[in-house]
């Protein structure tokens, strides 16, 4: 069996290293420009066009992300690059939920100890202490209840504060209030103090968070970004950040990446930014998945992560 790997920024020895000691019957090649030689299955991510159109004999594609977005896109433009028979896998978690935990974990409790508010108060060396806010109304609503926005959830639950989701289908989660479909969208903005984004990036969520939707949620709420910055139109952003409508935002996640050095964001007193690193692909827990779904899908099953290209994800 041939793999081909791809990356733009990873470096392949340890892949095709790690590939190898998983799958010891595998050939696991770095892809390199004019490479057309026969492969069972790729595993990529932002690929070049050339290395996947017109490749016979590919049996599956395997995003390294939990994304699959740029791939889609770019099927969009060359319909040809990847046949729709053959499937696409995409990383559920590998490492990438308890990383997203973390973001979120920590997001909330500084919002909710106004931690935010206290740094601004420290270069005035003023001392005040600031009225808490109340744990049984500061709602956390999360948007996309797949395996991240689910693992997101379950880590705030310890701390007590209401939890809702908002998703395509419904959903039946414990200790969670679950909303599904365009018809309940503004039930689940209403009175959600906090708005976390952890939806796929499609047709149906592009610009989906603008002012319509920033202006259903409580005055003085709090959003977090933790999909992709094509969700998001960030005028809409900046005009409710600046209204007040909402009090603070931490984005990972931009329209343009790298973010513009002039783009106001940057010197918003109330954003904090971080450059798309919520959370970064474990290799080691990746390479495990890989092996284990390529194993599958050799003995005739389905693994977990094949993508519904029509949905998206």
């Amino acid at each position: 069996m041939e793999i081909i790997w791809y990356h733009p920024s990873q470096d392949a020895t340890r892949w095709i290293h790690g590939l190898q000691q998983r799958l010891p019957h595998v050939r696991v090649r770095g892809w390199q420009p004019g490479d057309n030689a026969p492969a069972d299955y790729a595993l990529v991510r932002s690929p070049p066009v050339e290395m996947l159109r017109g490749r016979q004999g590919l049996r599956g594609v395997f995003a390294l992300g939990a994304g699959v977005d740029e791939i889609l896109a770019q099927l969009k433009h060359h319909p040809d690059m990847l046949p729709d028979t053959v499937p696409l896998f995409r990383l559920e978690d590998t490492g990438m939920a308890r990383q997203m935990q973390e973001y979120a974990t920590h997001s909330v409790l500084d919002w909710f100890r106004r931690f935010d508010d206290y740094r601004l108060q420290q270069p005035q060396s003023c001392w005040q202490q600031l009225p808490s806010y109340q744990r049984e109304t500061f709602t956390i609503g999360i948007l996309g209840a797949g395996v991240l926005g689910q693992r997101v959830a379950d880590s705030l639950k310890i701390w007590g504060f209401p939890l809702r989701v908002w998703s395509r289908s419904p959903k039946q989660l414990e200790g969670i209030t679950s909303f599904a479909g365009r018809e309940s969208l503004n039930d689940f903005l209403r009175g959600t103090q906090v708005l976390i984004n952890l939806l796929p990036n499609t047709p149906e969520t592009l610009n989906l968070i603008n002012r319509d939707v920033l202006q259903r949620l409580p005055q003085g709420a709090f959003f977090l970004n933790l999909a992709r910055g094509a969700q998001v139109v960030e005028a809409d952003l900046l005009a409710a950040l600046n209204s007040g409508q909402l009090k603070a935002a931490a984005l990972d996640v931009f329209q343009q990446e790298p973010l513009p050095k002039n783009h106001p964001l940057w010197s918003h007193p109330r954003v904090t930014i971080t450059p798309h690193n919520a959370a970064i692909t474990v290799p080691e827990e990746a390479m495990d998945y890989i092996a284990r779904a390529i194993t599958q899908y050799e003995a005739g099953k389905t693994p977990q992560g094949c993508v519904d290209r029509q949905r998206g994800y």
